[in-house]
């Protein structure tokens, strides 16, 4: 393969790993605020998404009181923190990878897991808002950390939809090289001919050197000696 060539959004050779190019990239900053938002989500909920209630002495969470939205807000956000960085650390690998088919294995899961985080915050975010808004009793809860795992679960979805956005680009363009260069021929280095039409090459015709047999004289057998005057049998 040429060594210009990008596939799966990096080069095929490898120029190696350019750590500012990196973080300038729409997708690691994307995938960064992702992060962010991430630890946000589960810290608050950690540290205010519970309260002891008044009549009974024990914790329960703060959005009506239903401890599954609390566990799935808790789940979902240290599993975003993982997979973060798991993928940070995959997309600065991607350009040392020289294998097209390894690439496109990292770009597909990279693909499906963003589609898939996607539509999980957006679970997030509804069950939240439904929950706190039949949240009656709020006295005593702090609110600011309600509001902000609300507010950030809702930034989880814009970021991880733009994540799926760009991950959806990259192995469009890494299929579009493959079938590109899959079709195309070979090149003038590549190739035993030259580029342009092949000539075979004349050979000499030999079909008029061969001696022509109809041309020649017919056979004509030596005369009888007997019929020759001069002639004189041999004496014994």
């Amino acid at each position: 393969m040429e060594s210009g060539r990008v596939v799966y959004g990096a080069s095929l050779a490898g120029a190696g790993f350019d750590l500012i190019k990196f973080i300038k990239q729409p997708q690691t900053i994307t995938r960064f605020l992702s992060w962010v938002f991430s630890i946000v989500v589960f810290a608050s909920i950690t540290a205010e998404g519970y309260v002891n209630t008044s009549d009974e002495q024990q914790v329960m969470c703060v959005f009506n009181r239903n401890d599954g939205v609390c566990h799935y807000g808790v789940g979902i956000g240290v599993i975003t923190f993982l997979a973060c960085v798991a993928f940070l650390m995959a997309d600065a690998y991607l350009p040392l990878m020289s294998n097209a088919q390894e690439r496109k294995y990292v770009v597909m899961t990279d693909l499906v897991f963003s589609g898939s985080w996607t539509f999980l915050w957006f679970v997030c975010f509804c069950l939240m808002s439904d929950q706190w808004s039949k949240t009656l009793d709020i006295h005593g809860i702090p609110t600011d950390g309600v509001h902000a795992v609300i507010t950030f679960s809702f930034f989880s979805v814009a970021s991880w939809g733009a994540l799926t956005y760009f991950a959806l680009v990259r192995f469009r363009q890494g299929v579009e090289d493959v079938m590109q260069n899959h079709n195309e021929p070979p090149s003038d280095h590549t190739s035993p001919y030259p580029s342009s039409t092949y000539t075979p090459p004349t050979y000499p015709s030999f079909q008029n050197t061969r001696p022509d047999i109809t041309q020649q004289p017919p056979f004509v057998p030596n005369p009888d000696p007997v019929g020759q005057s001069n002639y004189q049998p041999p004496t014994y």
